[in-house]
């Protein structure tokens, strides 16, 4: 998390994202489910927050529900994308295809 504070993040199964309330702000990664495969579709931290490390803390928690429910994740958004090169610890949860 590169020295940035913890936000406590919770998955909104209804809305199909992850998210967190800063500062009275929502932020958010959105997903898709589709079988087994879970697709990160968006990422979204209002500029106000951004440089904190909060996507990363919820693409982690979409990561991790991933492993936990034997789902594969799809990064289908360029943060994701890049999220999953820098995070090597997570590349056992990616669907086939998409090693970094």
């Amino acid at each position: 998390m590169n020295g940035t504070s913890p936000v406590d993040v919770v998955h909104n199964q209804d809305a199909r994202r992850f998210e967190a309330h800063v500062e009275g702000l929502l932020c958010r990664a959105d997903y898709r489910l589709t079988g087994g495969t879970m697709m990160l579709v968006h990422t979204g931290v209002p500029a106000a927050l951004e440089g904190r490390g909060i996507a990363g803390q919820l693409v982690r928690a979409a990561f991790e529900h991933a492993a936990v429910r034997g789902l594969k994740v799809v990064p289908g958004c360029s943060y994701v994308q890049e999220w999953t090169r820098r995070n090597t610890d997570m590349h056992g949860v990616l669907a086939p295809g998409w090693e970094a």
